[in-house]
């Protein structure tokens, strides 16, 4: 049996544990929700006040020089790199998500028509997170050209369904963002690559959250978000990643001015620039980019390694007490337990599970719903303890035990879930 005590103990003995004060937490509230938008660091409104009283009210224009606003997209993506097993030069932060995805895709599908003109497939899990879907299904008609959708229903059936099928490229999210599946990133590549497809990885609930090798596993495109464990903001500008085997075969259908060899020379005509940064297309979101630095330092004084270790003792900690203290109550796990299989957040299946998170939520415990009847709980390890987990735990034990879920409120559903 677990008790506070124990909790209370790990948490003395917790290598991680200064990390919390770097994160700005209202008092009172235990915050399980940094999968979906991490905390706001505390530096980061210093940065605020620096980019937009000073870089942009007194030195204004001159800033682009003078503060290398012009080289922030590759400075930031030269900070990731670290995180997901990448060199410099090979990772730019800019746009969003979706829009790196059609970027990298036009890539992948560029290269595959030259090598494998019959591969006319493009894989994407059923279960990964909808965007991904939609963007492939937009480039598919936008294209035109006899490409065809294949929806991956289990990460099981990845071998039959490019046995199947003569598959260009395969969408794969590393982390699911429903159930925290984490798929085998080097066995994944070995299985694609065999089959003659070319693999983007999602890593949207992964970087920052579990190790990510991607260079010495051998994959050829990824892109992501920076708001959520790596703490960027609101909305914060997206990076993509590209093997540098790559970089200088990309066709880019977004050609804008930023991704120019000669951008200041104002030419009519259209000339990438090498590598990585002809993967960037227009002027980017300055003010929002800057604060990204902010979550990314942080990172830089640890190590993925620790992060972790910490990780799973956490998620195997909220697992196991919610089995102890909450049996009763009909909570179904959809994580898998299997560490190698684990991203870092718990996932909850209950046919009342939107007004239990809303109950949670009013009592001062932040986790968030997704359809269908997932309650999803994002662990951190920068900024939360081992007792965190136990009094979250324990407030959501008195949810179920007083039924607080029935309450009216609870019941409305909100336009964010």
């Amino acid at each position: 049996m677990i008790i506070l005590e124990q909790c209370t103990a790990w948490d003395n003995e917790d290598p991680l544990a200064k990390f919390k004060d770097e994160f700005l937490l209202p008092s009172g509230v235990i915050y399980l929700d940094g999968n979906s938008l991490g905390a706001k660091p505390k530096t980061a409104l210093a940065k605020a006040e620096q980019v937009i009283s000073k870089e942009w009210g007194v030195d204004l224009i001159n800033s682009w020089n003078k503060a290398d606003w012009w080289g922030l997209a590759t400075r930031l993506g030269d900070k990731i790199a670290p995180l997901m097993g990448a060199n410099p030069n090979e990772a730019v932060v800019s746009d969003s998500t979706s829009v790196n995805l059609f970027k990298v895709l036009a890539a992948a599908i560029k290269n595959q028509a030259e090598v494998a003109p019959d591969h006319k497939a493009i894989i994407v899990e059923r279960d990964v997170f909808p965007t991904d879907i939609y963007i492939v299904q937009g480039f598919i008609d936008y294209v035109n050209q006899g490409y065809e959708l294949v929806m991956l229903e289990s990460p099981d059936d990845l071998k039959k369904v490019l046995t199947n099928h003569k598959v260009a490229v395969t969408v794969l999210s590393q982390v699911n963002y429903r159930n925290g599946y984490l798929f085998d990133m080097e066995k994944s590549n070995q299985l694609i690559h065999k089959h003659g497809s070319m693999v983007i990885w999602d890593l949207s609930h992964s970087i920052g959250a579990v190790p990510i090798d991607l260079n010495n596993t051998n994959s050829d495109f990824a892109i992501g978000c920076t708001y959520k464990y790596l703490n960027g903001g609101p909305g914060s500008p997206a990076f993509a990643w590209v093997n540098a085997k790559h970089q200088n075969k990309f066709w880019q259908p977004l050609a804008g001015w930023w991704s120019h060899k000669q951008p200041f020379a104002m030419a009519d005509s259209y000339e990438p620039a090498e590598g990585i940064r002809r993967f960037l297309c227009g002027t980017q979101s300055i003010v929002s980019m800057s604060l990204i630095e902010c979550g990314l330092d942080i990172f830089l004084a640890t190590s993925m390694q620790e992060i972790r270790k910490k990780s799973l003792k956490l998620t195997d900690l909220f697992m196991d007490l919610v089995a102890q203290e909450c049996g009763e109550f009909g909570l179904e796990l959809i994580t898998p337990k299997d560490h190698h299989f684990r991203g870092s957040h718990v996932s909850f299946a209950h046919k009342e599970g939107y007004a239990i998170i809303q109950a949670l939520i009013a009592r001062g415990v932040i986790g968030d719903y997704r359809e269908p009847e997932v309650l999803r709980f994002g662990i951190t390890p920068l900024y939360l303890s081992y007792e965190d987990i136990w009094t979250a735990v324990q407030e959501l034990k008195k949810v179920m035990q007083n039924e607080e879920w029935k309450n009216e409120k609870f019941q409305v559903r909100a336009a964010v879930t």
